[in-house]
């Protein structure tokens, strides 16, 4: 029986899930890696473990079966950089989340380049993106620079870095989506940007290839016979295609470490002036489609710190009914990273209000759910503002979080928008699969596979309006005492 396999390469765990010849998924292994926080601010993952655990996840969820195609979807914007020769990574991953070039950012803001990065790429000057990640791995870690001119060493995201190491060293290849969160790829022209690289001093011959979503990206042994490695994207437009978003005006919200919400654009690419970002939902055939993303750092993650920081739950699922027990007298910003869209404040830092002798657990977990519920709202109002949509539109919704009723109900309450949420909440895992079995010939066209996408609970806004005001400048208050200019 055909099957395909998609590698989910994500922030805290790697996983491979083995999908059928209806998209059913019928196989699943993953494991956690470890998060490093070298100083305030930064993030790093060891590359090596990235592979070890991807490669120990694809081998057991595909023991026995008949793999025909590999999909890759992974965290993006997280920067990697290795020998050529020997695959060996020169330092660290320095992950997404990590803030410690936000001194290089400013500068560059000051020095008036912000306009022509956005108008190229349509990111902003953040340290969120990869380019300055990678110019400071090329100034900081020692005779980086010299190897890097001297056409040794390779930079890519992580998507990049898994094909390197699957092929053998064969392809060194990205792809439309990923490429459009580096901060060097010109949206408009499909080209990396000459203009942006001189300015960051990065050497163009490091850069991967860039193809199409569903493309040839090399072949791998890895698993015991040659298998094509046919679809790749970068986690939210993954999980863009597997919501089956393929019209204008489509929403989907990814509810994963981060939150990042989408919305489709079409052939054209909108610019904001809510500062969101501009970038590629994906690429099939040539053809690029365009959305407008809002990125939250902190949603999934902030019940890990409830978990691993606080120790005040052992398990994520426990969260829902803590919150029901709870009154709403506590506000969370969980700015522990800076905050992203429409904020993009990488200097400040979390902050809890309304702390009394009463706030116990239960108080903290409805804060920690709550706050990706106020997120999303600031998300859906930027949207509004660009294009019209967002106020009451519809939410398709994925991701681990959505398993809370509890979570997606004040979601809706809050946004005031119809939270749908699929039969299959593995949609980034699925859009890559469906990429790569759509290329293999063994899945449907773009319209056949949206007519597959399921419905499994709407959750209409109940919250009345006052309430819903109230709370809503209760949460706006809180981030301007937040913001590190407030």
């Amino acid at each position: 029986m055909t099957h395909i396999l998609a590698i989910d390469q994500g922030t805290t765990s790697s996983r491979a899930i083995v999908f059928d010849a209806g998209m059913r998924p019928v196989a699943t292994a993953q494991q956690e890696f470890t998060q490093h926080f070298p100083a305030s601010g930064w993030v790093e993952h060891d590359p090596d473990e990235i592979w070890d655990t991807t490669l120990a996840t694809m081998r057991e969820a595909a023991q026995g079966r008949d793999i025909t195609a590999i999909g890759i979807t992974n965290q993006r914007e997280t920067t990697l950089v290795w020998d050529r020769a020997t695959g060996k990574p020169v330092h660290n991953a320095i992950v997404w989340q990590d803030r410690r070039t936000s001194e290089l950012c400013s500068e560059l803001k000051a020095a008036g380049h912000e306009a022509l990065v956005t108008a190229r790429t349509g990111l902003l000057l953040d340290p969120y993106f990869s380019a300055t990640k990678l110019a400071w791995i090329l100034d900081n870690v020692e005779g980086v620079r010299a190897r890097a001119e001297a056409g040794e060493l390779a930079f890519g995201t992580v998507d990049s870095f898994l094909i390197w190491r699957l092929t053998g060293g064969a392809a060194h290849v990205t792809d439309a989506t990923n490429a459009a969160r580096t901060m060097l790829y010109d949206i408009h022209r499909g080209e990396w940007d000459e203009d942006i690289c001189a300015l960051l001093n990065i050497p163009m011959g490091m850069l991967p290839e860039v193809r199409d979503c569903a493309a040839d990206f090399g072949v791998t042994e890895v698993l015991g016979a040659p298998v094509p490695i046919l679809g790749v994207a970068g986690d939210q437009q993954a999980a863009t295609i597997g919501q089956a978003c393929f019209a204008p005006g489509m929403m989907k919200s990814t509810y994963g470490t981060g939150c990042f919400a989408l919305i489709n654009t079409g052939e054209t690419p909108v610019t904001s002036t809510n500062r969101l970002l501009t970038t590629i939902a994906y690429q099939l055939d040539g053809k690029t489609t365009y959305a407008l993303e809002g990125s939250i750092f902190i949603a999934g993650a902030v019940v890990q710190w409830l978990r691993d920081g606080l120790g005040i739950i052992e398990d994520a699922a426990q969260t829902g009914a803590m919150a029901a027990e709870a009154e709403p007298e506590l506000t969370l910003v969980p700015a522990f990273v800076g905050l992203g869209a429409p904020y993009w404040d990488a200097e400040c830092r979390g902050a809890i209000y309304g702390l009394t002798r009463g706030s116990g657990p239960n108080e903290f977990a409805r804060a920690a759910l709550e706050s990706v519920g106020f997120q999303t709202l600031d998300l859906l109002e930027a949207m509004q503002g660009d294009m019209g949509a967002g106020d009451g539109a519809a939410l398709r919704v994925d991701g681990g979080m959505t398993a809370s009723d509890w979570t997606m109900q004040f979601l809706a309450d809050i946004t005031g928008a119809t939270v749908d949420r699929p039969t299959v909440l593995e949609t980034t895992a699925l859009g890559v699969a469906w990429l790569a079995g759509m290329r293999a010939g063994v899945y449907p066209d773009q319209a056949g596979f949206a007519a597959t996408w399921a419905l499994d609970r709407t959750f209409t806004p109940a919250m009345d309006k006052p309430t819903r005001a109230t709370r809503v400048a209760t949460w706006k208050d809180a981030v301007k005492r937040t913001l590190s200019a407030g």
